[in-house]
C-alpha cells in the first residue's frame, strides 16, 4: 500500500513537472520577448490578426501612443507589458533620410541625448513607466537612416535587457528597477572600406537560459560575448575575425544542446552556448550583414546582401568545421540549398509554414519553398523596405519605410489582401501579441486589432 502511494506521488510529481514545462514552453511561444518574437521567427500561431485598418478613421486602431525622440528598436511584449527604447532631446535632429540611396553619410548628433526605456500597457497604450538609462552626447555616430536607439530590448519575463550600443548595457526588472548596468566600450560599426565612418550599433541582445548574448562586430576587435543575466558578469568572449555587422544572433537548441548562430561577411557560424567555442563557420556573405539567422524546419536560414555577394544559405544544425561552399557549388554536406544572388540586405528572412519570403530593400519579394529552394513567385512591391516581415493568421505583413503595410496571403501564390497606410515612417519590425499587431513608427506605437463594428 505504501509503495503504491509512493509510486502515485512520483507519478503526480512527474506529471506536474511535465505539465509545467509544456505550459512554460507554450507561454513563451505566445510572448514576443525579443527581436522578431519567439526564436526570432517573426510568426505567431493561434491568433486572429486584422487585414485592414485606417489610422485616420481609427478603424481597427485599438490605441496610438506618442513616443518622444528617435528610435528604431522594435516593441517587445511580455504578458500585458510592452517595452520600447528611444533617444531624445529638445535640440536633437530627429530627421531621417529614408528611401533608396547609397550615401554613407553620418547624422550630426552633437547634442546631449536622453536614452530612455518605456513600458506601456499593451491593452490601453498607457505609459506605465519610463526610465532614463543614460544622458550624454552619443559616443558614436549614426547613419542618416539610423537612430541612437536601434537595438531591440529582450526579456525573459523577469529581466528586461536594453542596449544602447556605445552608451551602455542595462538590465531592469519588469517594474523598471535598475538591477545592473555595464559599459561595453565603443561599439561603432561602419562600412569596412571607409575608415572613420560610423553607422550605429544595431545588433540586439538576446536572452537564453541565464545568458545574455551580445554580438559586436566592428572595424577592429570584433567579438561575440555572453554575460550572466543576474549580475552582468562576463561568462565568455570569442574574438571574431570580422568586419562590421548589424545582425542579431539567434539560438538553435535541441536535445539539451544549444548553439548561438551569427551572421557575417567572413564569418557566419555557430558557437557553443556554454563556452563560446566555435562549432562551424563559413564565409561568402555580403560585406555589410544586417539580418538575423532564423531556425525553422530544423534548419538554419541565413541571408545577407551588400557588395559582390547576396546569398541565401540553408544550413544543417549538425554542421561542424568550415562549411564554406566551393565557388561552383550551391550545396554540400551541410548546406541543403542556397542561392548565389538575391538575398536581402536589411530584412531578416520570414519562414511561415512551408515557404520562405525574401524581401529586398527595393521591394522585390521572392517566395521560395523553404525546404527545397524552389521559387514559387516573384513580385515587386515598389517601395523601399528596412523592417523585416512578420506573419500570423495565414497572412504576411511587410512594412515599407514610408509607412505602407502590405498584407499578403500566405502561400505559394501571390495575393495582395490589403495596403494600409500608417501616415508615418516605419523602420522597426512590428510585434504580435494575442490578436493585436503593434507597429513602432517614427513618432508612435500603434496597436491594430479587429474591433467590433469595424
Amino acid at each position: 500500500m505504501k509503495r503504491s502511494i509512493i509510486h502515485l506521488n512520483i507519478i503526480i510529481v512527474l506529471f506536474n513537472f511535465i505539465h509545467q514545462g509544456l505550459y512554460a514552453q507554450v507561454d513563451y511561444n505566445q510572448q514576443w520577448p525579443s527581436f522578431r518574437g519567439p526564436w526570432a521567427g517573426g510568426t505567431m500561431d493561434n491568433v486572429k490578426t486584422p487585414t485592414a485598418w485606417n489610422v485616420d478613421s481609427t478603424r481597427n486602431i485599438k490605441w496610438k501612443t506618442a513616443i518622444p525622440g528617435l528610435g528604431h528598436s522594435c516593441p517587445v511584449i511580455w504578458d500585458n507589458n510592452l517595452y520600447v527604447t528611444t533617444a531624445s532631446s529638445e535640440k536633437q535632429d530627429e530627421s531621417l533620410k529614408v528611401g533608396l540611396y547609397g550615401d554613407i553619410d553620418m547624422a550630426a548628433d552633437t547634442g546631449v541625448l536622453e536614452f530612455k526605456v518605456y513600458c506601456l500597457d499593451k491593452n490601453s497604450g498607457k505609459i506605465q513607466w519610463e526610465r532614463l538609462a543614460h544622458k550624454g552626447i552619443p559616443k558614436s555616430k549614426r547613419h542618416t537612416k539610423s537612430s541612437q536607439a536601434n537595438c531591440t530590448p529582450a526579456t525573459d519575463g523577469k529581466h528586461l535587457v536594453v542596449l544602447f550600443g556605445s552608451d551602455g548595457l542595462y538590465c531592469y526588472d519588469l517594474k523598471g528597477n535598475l538591477l545592473w548596468q555595464k559599459d561595453l566600450g565603443l561599439m561603432n560599426p561602419g562600412p569596412y572600406n571607409e575608415t572613420g565612418v560610423e553607422w550605429g550599433h544595431a545588433s540586439s541582445p538576446i536572452i537564453f537560459k541565464n545568458f545574455i548574448i551580445i554580438q559586436c562586430d566592428k572595424s577592429i576587435d570584433s567579438y561575440l560575448a555572453a554575460f550572466n543575466i543576474e549580475d552582468g558578469k562576463e561568462i565568455w568572449r570569442s574574438p571574431r575575425d570580422e568586419v562590421s555587422t548589424w545582425g542579431t544572433p539567434a539560438i538553435y537548441s535541441k536535445e539539451g544542446k544549444s548553439q548561438v548562430i551569427v551572421n557575417g561577411f567572413k564569418h557566419m557560424g555557430g558557437y557553443e552556448l556554454e563556452t563560446g567555442k566555435e562549432i562551424w563557420k563559413m564565409s561568402g556573405g555580403g560585406d555589410a550583414p544586417s539580418t538575423t539567422p532564423v531556425v525553422a524546419h530544423d534548419l538554419i536560414y541565413i541571408n545577407n546582401a551588400h557588395g559582390k555577394f547576396s546569398p541565401i544559405y540553408v544550413v544543417r544544425p549538425t554542421a561542424t568545421g568550415d562549411i564554406t561552399l566551393a565557388a561552383d557549388s550551391i550545396k554540400n554536406k551541410y548546406i541543403v540549398w542556397s542561392v548565389k544572388r538575391g538575398g536581402a540586405y536589411l530584412q531578416t528572412p520570414l519562414i511561415y509554414g512551408d515557404y520562405l519570403y525574401n524581401l529586398q530593400v527595393s521591394g522585390s519579394l521572392t517566395c521560395y519553398n523553404a525546404k527545397t529552394g524552389e521559387v514559387k513567385y516573384k513580385e515587386n512591391l515598389n517601395e523601399a523596405f528596412s523592417a523585416s516581415g512578420i506573419a500570423a493568421d495565414g497572412k504576411v505583413y511587410f512594412s515599407s519605410e514610408q509607412g505602407t503595410i502590405f498584407v499578403i496571403q500566405a502561400g505559394p501564390e501571390y495575393k495582395l489582401l490589403a495596403k494600409n497606410v500608417m501616415n508615418d515612417i516605419c523602420m522597426a519590425t512590428p510585434a504580435i501579441s494575442g490578436n493585436t499587431l503593434f507597429f513602432r513608427t517614427q513618432h508612435f506605437v500603434v496597436a491594430v486589432e479587429s474591433m467590433p463594428g469595424n
